[in-house]
């Protein structure tokens, strides 16, 4: 693992975070509750060990029962501005997915893979040579 830190904050300041190490993947998710959550087309996610994430502040958390394997996902994110900032589910355990868009940093994590492509919008285009899925990546 790099001994680099990486900070990243919500928009209005109340959470901060730093990141020991590298992300172990960045996956671009085009699911419908990504697309909701980030506003966006698409949510770019750095999937961490949970001890690579020390947070500051105190994220609200919304249980999303609305999942493809049917456990809930928990979602942080700031009360104030309403950043998302992490979500983990206990399909993953001991992990967390971090918002991507919350990172100080703007450059050296492109996506590696592209998830749920079935629901990505049609104007939408994975890059050439990204690796992609229509659904869930597969267990590494």
């Amino acid at each position: 693992m790099s001994a680099a830190i990486h900070r990243g904050r919500c928009n209005c300041g109340a959470i901060r975070y730093a990141v020991n190490g590298d992300p172990q993947a960045v996956v671009a998710c085009h699911c419908l509750n990504c697309q909701r959550q980030s506003g966006g087309a698409f949510s770019v996610n750095w999937l961490l060990t949970a001890d690579q994430l020390e947070l500051e502040g105190q994220p609200k958390l919304y249980m999303d029962p609305n999942s493809e394997s049917g456990t809930p996902v928990e979602r942080h994110f700031c009360g104030n501005c309403g950043s998302p900032i992490i979500s983990k589910s206990a399909n993953l355990p001991g992990m967390a997915i971090l918002k991507a868009g919350t990172l100080e940093e703007r450059e050296g994590f492109a996506p590696q893979m592209h998830c749920w492509t079935d629901t990505a919008f049609s104007w939408d285009q994975v890059p050439e040579g990204i690796p992609s899925t229509p659904r869930n990546p597969p267990p590494a």
